[in-house]
């Protein structure tokens, strides 16, 4: 029989809840269940100061719920406090925990290509990164996904930002995801774009606090177990930062390629400069460098001012000998037509901005067809005569 949100609730109510006041389901602490292909998705509200003390809590109830028959897996996470259901009382004095050894880096794999294993349907998966936050790297990654559908190509777009996901708003996409034949999900679309993101599985304002291998099994579902092809390109926005998404998709995914995206002052290219040597260590080719935010006009009077200084992604891409993919303005139309869901190449299609996407996307293209060129020259051939 096909599992319901009613049996998953009548078994989440022999959890109990913090310092056993009452089940979890009565004391209003899971959040909507979400049901696809026989896996159970849900949240389960805690103090964030009480996250760790919480984790028996959150095994518990994915426990209970994988032993409904007809189950096959359960995503249980944990979200920050919301107030009520007696979740406020003061923590307990504990003893002090024991500091655990620090865990060795993961080492890279030899090879960016061998032995990984490529995503049916796909035929070149390219990661956008930036090495910190607020620097429009989901802008970014948005008008460059959209930048190669209006040069032609059937495109994709992959959130893999877990803990902020933007594409639901950038995209204008709401509602959750179908299912085909109850096996896959179906990505989600809009402007010709193919999408998924867990932002269409969890509320917009619900945080996520996740450990490492939920993130990147979260990932892997998305990634593996969505019907996404036929498709030319996926557009992978990677959430900021050297983490596990990062190494998750260098690892296990062979990526075409990477885009940095960075602003034009000092700290940021100290930063986009760890997400360059993050991606050249798992040998996943860089395909370029892109510099938003470079300069701002003044839109009464034209003068142009460098607000965050200028060039400095270009002479970090000719330092480190990488291509410089172009230079994105700090313009308030892009903010805009973000903001409201249109992204700037769809909104003005036949304006500075777009034309700026666009060129970009016709180098990162062409920078995938020299790396994927350069790879195919590599293989030696063997002639029998």
């Amino acid at each position: 029989m096909p599992v319901t949100k009613e049996s998953v609730i009548e078994r989440l109510k022999t959890v109990n809840g913090p310092d056993f006041t009452g089940n979890i389901v009565d004391l209003g602490l899971v959040s909507e269940i979400f049901i696809a292909d026989s896996k159970v998705f849900f949240s389960i509200t805690v103090p964030a100061a009480r996250a760790q003390e919480m984790e028996p809590l959150r095994a518990a109830a994915e426990r209970v719920v994988k032993e409904i028959p007809g189950v096959a897996n359960a995503v249980v996470a944990l979200t920050a406090e919301k107030k009520g259901g007696g979740m406020e009382a003061p923590v307990r004095p504990r003893p002090a925990p024991q500091a655990a050894p620090p865990r060795p880096a993961p080492q890279a794999p030899a090879s960016h290509s061998h032995g990984k294993r490529g995503v049916p349907g796909i035929d070149a998966i390219i990661a956008v990164a930036s090495g910190k936050g607020g620097v429009g790297k989901s802008t970014t990654a948005v008008n460059l996904a959209l930048g190669l559908a209006a040069n032609g190509l059937s495109v994709g777009v992959l959130d893999a930002d877990i803990y902020g996901p933007s594409m639901p708003r950038l995209l204008n996409i709401h509602g959750r995801p179908q299912t085909v034949d109850g096996k896959v999900l179906k990505p989600m679309q809009n402007y010709g774009l193919r999408v998924m993101s867990i932002g269409f599985l969890v509320d917009e304002e619900t945080p996520m606090i996740w450990r490492g291998p939920m993130v990147m099994s979260a990932l892997t579902q998305m990634l593996r177990e969505v019907e996404w092809g036929p498709l030319d390109v996926l557009v992978v926005d990677m959430p900021p930062g050297t983490g596990d998404a990062q190494l998750t998709m260098a690892q296990q995914v062979p990526l075409a390629g990477a885009v940095i995206v960075s602003t034009p002052q000092d700290l940021a290219l100290i930063d986009a400069r760890k997400g360059l040597n993050m991606f050249k260590k798992v040998d996943v080719p860089v395909l370029g460098i892109v510099e938003n935010m470079s300069y701002f006009l003044a839109p009464d009077t034209g003068k142009r001012y460098d607000i965050f200084g200028h060039g400095g992604a270009r002479r970090e891409a000719e330092r480190l000998g990488v291509t410089f993919l172009g230079e994105v303005p700090l313009e308030m139309g892009i903010r805009e037509s973000s903001d409201a869901g249109s992204p700037v190449v769809v909104a003005k299609p036949e304006g500075a901005e777009a034309k700026i996407y666009r060129d970009i996307a016709s180098k990162v293209w062409n920078r995938v067809l020299e790396e994927r060129g350069a790879s195919e020259a590599a293989v030696p051939s063997i002639v029998f005569e």
